[in-house]
């Protein structure tokens, strides 16, 4: 996070985006606000002891707030524990856009560029089931992005993740001839459509939450139904379609990871492993981009609760793939 010393204290202050904003009651049986703060530099857990709401509101999600405190750690990761907090004023000359994290291409780009891809299929199914769902999906995908929190919680994530993994997907039928390239780019293109259903985010690209929709069915499953209709309405082969939904439905890998079934044949197979790839390369290079040469990180529990270490034989750390 982008905050500030104060004078010589072991206080920070700054601006910051509320992504979570809940009160609770601590074990004590007083109230507290249970924060998570983010800026373009990443977020942070923030808890606000002592809560009376008389004298402070429930900030609203995507608000932009000031806030002043100290970091702490706690279960291995940083939080904020705040001692103030309020709105921005007007003379305060912030712009939220500022404090929006989004990655570094433009999304009309990415965009065009998978559009491109698919229109040059031979297969017209293929094609015309891509360039369908993605036609009427084109305003979400231009901002959304991946998840809501970890690989890609960006503004244009989805889109980078998606290009990312297409063009890893060209690489790896160069080398292995034996790849069905449009089943895969395929896909790689709607593996992550359904997110665009499954989590609540504004014009912005903000995820704060889950929708219902995704609690209760997922973007695989809710994907693979996405394919299976537009494929129907298009007249699709029974078979093509069922192998582009197993493909949906077995892209985590594995049962505890929240596909039904495991990927069943090649293609299947491959995408899996690049989606799986392309999210630990982000996670891990974000997690190093903010830790100094020579030194490990805290804990990461979605990397397996592991101590990462950045050796410094890098320059820029940070996460970032070349597809444009």
């Amino acid at each position: 996070m982008n905050f500030s010393k104060v004078g010589n204290t072991s206080k920070v202050e700054g601006f910051a985006l509320v992504k979570r904003c809940e009160v609770k009651v601590s074990t004590k049986g007083g109230k507290y606000l249970d924060l998570i703060l983010a800026d373009k530099t990443g977020e942070i857990s923030a808890k606000y002891w002592d809560y009376d709401e008389k004298e402070t509101p429930v900030f609203e999600v995507n608000e932009l707030v000031k806030v002043r405190g100290e970091i702490t750690e706690f279960r291995g990761a940083e939080q904020l524990r705040i001692e103030l907090i309020r709105n921005t004023l007007v003379q305060d000359n912030v712009n939220i856009e500022d404090y929006i994290k989004s990655v570094e291409y433009k999304s009309s780009d990415m965009f065009a560029k998978i559009i491109e891809t698919v229109s040059a299929f031979k297969d017209d199914d293929l094609k015309n089931l891509v360039l369908k769902i993605y036609g009427e999906r084109q305003e979400q995908l231009l901002n959304f992005p991946a998840a809501v929190r970890l690989h890609h919680a960006v503004r244009g994530g989805l889109l980078y993740h998606t290009l990312s993994i297409i063009t890893m997907a060209e690489k790896a039928c160069e080398i292995y001839p034996m790849i069905d390239r449009e089943l895969l780019i395929t896909g790689a293109a709607l593996h992550d459509v359904a997110k665009t259903v499954e989590m609540n985010a504004n014009e912005m690209g903000i995820a704060t939450d889950y929708t219902v929709d995704g609690n209760l069915i997922g973007h695989l499953v809710r994907g693979a139904m996405i394919v299976r209709a537009a494929g129907e309405s298009l007249g699709i082969d029974d078979e093509k379609i069922r192998l582009v939904e197993h493909m949906l439905l077995s892209h985590h890998g594995k049962p505890e990871f929240g596909s039904p079934v495991r990927p069943m044949f090649l293609e299947a197979v491959v995408l899996n492993l690049l989606d799986e790839l392309d999210a630990k390369v982000y996670e891990v290079s974000d997690v190093l981009s903010d830790i100094d040469a020579g030194t490990f990180s805290q804990r990461q529990w979605a990397l397996d609760d592991v101590r990462l270490y950045n050796h410094g034989r890098t320059d820029g750390i940070a996460p970032k793939a070349q597809i444009l």
